[in-house]
C-alpha cells in the first residue's frame, strides 16, 4: 500500500498513532454522510460480515450501516460501523446474558446511529436489516425518529393465539409487482413476478424474555408478503416475510416496503468491494486491537467511494462532485482530466466539470478503461482512485 519502504513506514506509523481513533475516524465519515440526507427519505442499512472467522463462527467481525437514497437508490456514505469479537462458547450462556450484553445489541446500535441522520435534517428515516434483526427489544427499544423494515426469521406467536406465517397465508392477495432478482449462490438473474399481502399483527413478547426488562407484553407492526408467481422450473420461489414499523394502507405502500427491501443488496455489493472483488480485505495481516480495525475502516470508507464512483459512471443521477470529495480535489481533477484526454469525442471526459461523473470518467481512465470497451467497475475504479491520490500527494507538494 506504500509503495515502498517510506511509504509502508508512514502508513505504520498512521495505524500505530494513539491519535488516531476509531471514534474520530467514524465522527468524519458521518458527518459527510449527514451532509447529504437533507429533504431525503434516507434507508440506514446494516449487516454483519466476517473478517476473521474460523469455522466455528470464532474471531473478528465488523458490522457497518451505510446510508442510501430510498428514492433513486444512491449511497450516500457510512453512518458507523462495529466490530465484534467473538470468543467461543458464548451460544451456549446466550439465555443467561441481558440483552444488553450480548453480540444481537448491535442491531439496536445501529438503528441509534442511524438517528443522526433524522437529526440531521432527513425527512424518514428507515433501518433496514436481514434476518439477524428479527429481536423483539429491537422494535421495542428502536429510537423514535426512525423506522424499522426487517425480514422476519421467526414464525412468532400472536395475540390472537395464532402464528406469524399461518396468519400472513388467510390473506386476500392486495396486488402484484415484478422485481429484478439479482443472481445468488445457485440463482441465475431473473425476473420475477410477486403476489402482495399485507396487513396488521401484534406479535406476543417471547416467553424467555422478561416484563422486568421493560419489554410490553405485545407489540403491533405491519407484515408485508412478496411471494413469487410461476418460479423457473427447479428453482425456489422467492418469498419475503417483511415486518416494518411503517404504516401499510394499499398496494403503493407494500410495494414501496418491498422496494426499500430490495435495496438492503447495496450493502452486500459493499462487501464484495472490499473483499475478493477490490480491495481483498481479508488477506489483511495487521495485528487486532488497533491497527486492523483503523484499516479496516478506512478501507470501509474507500469502498463506498469506488461504489459512488461506478454507480456515477454514466451520469444519470447528476450528484455533484463534492457529495463525495473535498473541494481541493477539484482542480488536481481538473488538471489529471486534461492529460488524459485525446482528440476524438471518445477520448474527451463527456460529464461536467464540478460533477461526480466527471471524477467517475478520470478515475476510470486512470485505471486503465480505454473509453470504448464496456462499462469500468469497481476494480477499474479502485485502481484509478489509488492512482489519483498519488498524484494529488505529489500535487500537494509542488510549492513545499
Amino acid at each position: 500500500m506504500g509503495g515502498d519502504r517510506a511509504g509502508e513506514m508512514r502508513i505504520t506509523r498512521f495505524l500505530h498513532n494513539p491519535k488516531v481513533t476509531l471514534g474520530t475516524m467514524m465522527s468524519a465519515a458521518r458527518v459527510r454522510t449527514c451532509s447529504q440526507v437533507g429533504g431525503r427519505h434516507v434507508l440506514a442499512i446494516q449487516d454483519t460480515s466476517a473478517l476473521r472467522v474460523d469455522e466455528k463462527g470464532v474471531g473478528l467481525s465488523f458490522h457497518p450501516v451505510i446510508a442510501v437514497d430510498a428514492n433513486t437508490g444512491a449511497t450516500l456514505g457510512l453512518v458507523d460501523n462495529l466490530f465484534l469479537t467473538r470468543q467461543g462458547g458464548e451460544r451456549e450462556k446466550r439465555k443467561q446474558r441481558t440483552f444488553e450484553e450480548k453480540d444481537s445489541r448491535r442491531w439496536l446500535s445501529g438503528a441509534e446511529s442511524a438517528s443522526a441522520l433524522a437529526e440531521a435534517g432527513a425527512t424518514c428515516v428507515t433501518v433496514v436489516e436481514d434476518r439477524e434483526g428479527d429481536i423483539y427489544e429491537c422494535f421495542v427499544f428502536k429510537p423514535a425518529n426512525v423506522e424499522k423494515l426487517v425480514r422476519a426469521a421467526q414464525d412468532r406467536s400472536l395475540v390472537d393465539g395464532g402464528l406469524l406465517f399461518a396468519k400472513a397465508e388467510a390473506w386476500d392477495e392486495a396486488g402484484r409487482m415484478t422485481v429484478e432478482l439479482p443472481a445468488a449462490p445457485g440463482r441465475k438473474a431473473r425476473k420475477a413476478e410477486l403476489s402482495i399481502r399485507f396487513g396488521k399483527v401484534e406479535i406476543k413478547r417471547p416467553k424467555h424474555h422478561a416484563a422486568s426488562g421493560g419489554l410490553p407484553a405485545a407489540i403491533s407492526v405491519t407484515l408485508v408478503i412478496g411471494r413469487e408467481i410461476d418460479p423457473p422450473e427447479g428453482e425456489d420461489p422467492a418469498l419475503w416475510f417483511l415486518l416494518t414499523t411503517h404504516q401499510v394502507n394499499d398496494i403503493a405502500d407494500g410495494r414501496r416496503i418491498i422496494g426499500f427491501y430490495r435495496l438492503r443488496w447495496t450493502i452486500e455489493q459493499l462487501f464484495r468491494t472490499m473483499k475478493t472483488k477490490g480491495f481483498d480485505v481479508e488477506a489483511l495481516r495487521q495485528e487486532q486491537d488497533g491497527p486492523l480495525e483503523k484499516l479496516v475502516t478506512v478501507i470501509l470508507i474507500a469502498a463506498i467511494k469506488v461504489m459512488q464512483l461506478v454507480a456515477e459512471r454514466d451520469g444519470e443521477t447528476k450528484r455533484p462532485l463534492h457529495d463525495v470529495f473535498d473541494p481541493d480535489d477539484r482542480p488536481v481533477l481538473e488538471r489529471v482530466c486534461q492529460t488524459l484526454e485525446g482528440k476524438t469525442a471518445k477520448q474527451k471526459n463527456p460529464h461536467p466539470k464540478g460533477s461526480l461523473a466527471y471524477a467517475a470518467w478520470v478515475f476510470a481512465r486512470l485505471g486503465g478503461w480505454t473509453g470504448y470497451y464496456g462499462k469500468p467497475g469497481p476494480i477499474v475504479m479502485l485502481t484509478g482512485l489509488t492512482q489519483f491520490h498519488a498524484i494529488k500527494h505529489g500535487w500537494s507538494l509542488r510549492d513545499v
